[in-house]
């Protein structure tokens, strides 16, 4: 066997353990009343309705006595349904009452909401003014928003007089992050989809704009959200076509995600207004969620011992891998990762993190009972962890593996855009799909540290002289290496 350098384990063990507690607590900032967020932990997780509970609001159209069409409703409840998605709520139940022309939604608390005011929760989906695209950017006054930012309001001249596009002529937008293909460097942009009749507008607008060194600005009612200019020597001759189109500038993720969202609140067929709205109390409780937090923890410590006792050395290895399996999910879910956005935990998702966490305990157990087995056959140290590692792959690999398949095929069947859709609708959605992505993230977790973390710590342990003795990877005692 070729053994790890020495100071991996501690490199390997120390990087564990910080992410472990970063992806916990979080990293902020506080100025006075003001909370900064740099890197989110636990406390960020959207808890779901179950757990937390949340709104139910019912949205009436504002058609001027016109019928809605339900191919109208539909339209609308599918920008609700694009809001929801984009924010991570994935745990939502959302219907259209063709009869009433009603669309009725519930969906959870934010994860910063404390006052549980349902008027205030429902801001975050009731955005429904009129989205306008522009020639020029031109406008009348200006003030400060509360976030210190200014605001430009009242388009005039030839932004007042020409418009491209309008709301409907947007299918979804969405952030994303493009590279640039020369430097290499990750910012991140807005990604536009349009319908095909806004697609040819948008290509002659873009035409116009770049052949006359203008603006393309973006207004929600009498405000300008964005300004962008288009490059002349790529789009100068026939505009932005395809119907897919990027608007990037200094967009944070936060800020991408914000001009995102009020382009999709423009898309609306028409105006909704609520109509009504109620709390949503929660079917467990943030109490049992404690309970369960705690009996997590003890269960943890339990594992902990009996992997020590029992396996010695390797399972003091595993749970320090465990822990970096844990702070994956946690991670995975809070948005700590800038790619990554938060994930709305219900008790499945919770569910799935535990059989993932199970099955790493267990894939951990398999590879130290192999080099158990292998040191009683009377194999060398060095070869019993070689036969050990290797034995144990392909039974981990097979078991991970056919899960992980199991997983996808939760969230493509209960995803938001699932498969099953077009025959039950948006009540598929929800609770079941938040199983199937911490199922997921859990079992490539354990690929990463319960295979590969826990393996170069071993050996890398195995490299020092006090620590070579069989008894320590679960050999007889005193016997020779």
């Amino acid at each position: 066997m070729k053994r790890a350098r020495k100071p991996i384990f501690f490199i390997v063990a120390i990087l564990i353990l910080a992410f472990t507690f970063v992806s916990i607590s979080g990293v902020y900032s506080y100025k006075g009343d003001t909370k900064t967020t740099y890197v989110k932990g636990v406390g960020d997780i959207r808890w779901g309705i179950d757990i937390k509970g949340g709104v139910e609001a019912t949205f009436s159209p504002e058609s001027s006595g016109k019928k809605v069409t339900k191919e109208q409703l539909d339209s609308a409840k599918s920008v609700i349904e694009t809001r929801m998605v984009q924010n991570n709520i994935t745990d939502y139940e959302l219907y259209a009452d063709y009869s009433q022309g009603k669309i009725i939604t519930r969906f959870p608390w934010q994860s910063e909401e404390t006052s549980f005011d349902p008027e205030s929760a429902l801001k975050e989906l009731s955005a429904t003014s009129v989205l306008t695209f522009r020639e020029g950017s031109e406008y009348t006054n200006t003030s400060t928003g509360s976030d210190g930012e200014t605001i430009y309001t009242t388009p005039k001249g030839t932004t007042a007089k020409t418009t491209f596009l309008s709301g409907s002529d947007v299918k979804s937008a969405k952030a994303g992050v493009s590279q640039d293909s020369t430097s290499g460097q990750s910012t991140y942009v807005v990604e536009l989809e349009l319908t095909s009749s806004g697609a040819q507008k948008f290509a002659a607008a873009t035409k116009k704009v770049a052949n006359e060194s203008s603006t393309l600005s973006i207004w929600m009612d009498d405000t300008m959200i964005s300004s962008a200019s288009v490059d002349k020597t790529k789009f100068g001759q026939t505009g932005i076509t395809g119907g897919k189109a990027e608007i990037s500038g200094n967009f944070t993720s936060d800020s991408a995600t914000k001009l995102a969202n009020q382009i999709n609140a423009g898309a609306l067929p028409f105006k909704l207004t609520v109509s009504s709205f109620s709390s949503v109390s929660p079917t467990l409780g943030t109490s049992s969620l404690y309970a369960m937090a705690l009996a997590g923890i003890v269960g943890f410590i339990l594992v902990a011992i009996f992997m020590i006792l029992v396996f010695r050395l390797p399972g003091f290895v595993a749970v320090i891998s465990l822990c970096g399996q844990m702070a994956l999910c946690f991670a995975a879910v809070s948005g700590f990762f800038p790619f990554m956005k938060s994930f709305t935990m219900t008790l499945p998702g919770i569910a799935g993190m535990i059989l993932s966490i199970g099955m790493g305990v267990d894939a951990n157990i398999i590879t130290a009972t192999r080099i158990k087995e292998e040191l009683y056959a009377g194999k060398s140290l060095d070869a019993a962890i070689t036969a050990g590692d290797k034995n144990s792959f392909w039974a981990i690999f097979d078991g991970n593996i056919t899960t992980i398949l199991v997983a996808v095929i939760l969230m493509l069947v209960f995803g938001p855009t699932n498969i099953l859709s077009a025959l039950f609708g948006a009540s598929t959605t929800g609770s079941i799909y938040s199983f199937g992505y911490t199922l997921l993230i859990g079992n490539i977790g354990n690929f990463i540290f319960g295979i590969y973390t826990s393996r170069a710590m071993t050996r890398s342990l195995s490299a020092f002289k006090p620590l070579r003795k069989k008894w320590l990877y679960g050999g007889a005692i005193h016997e020779a290496v």
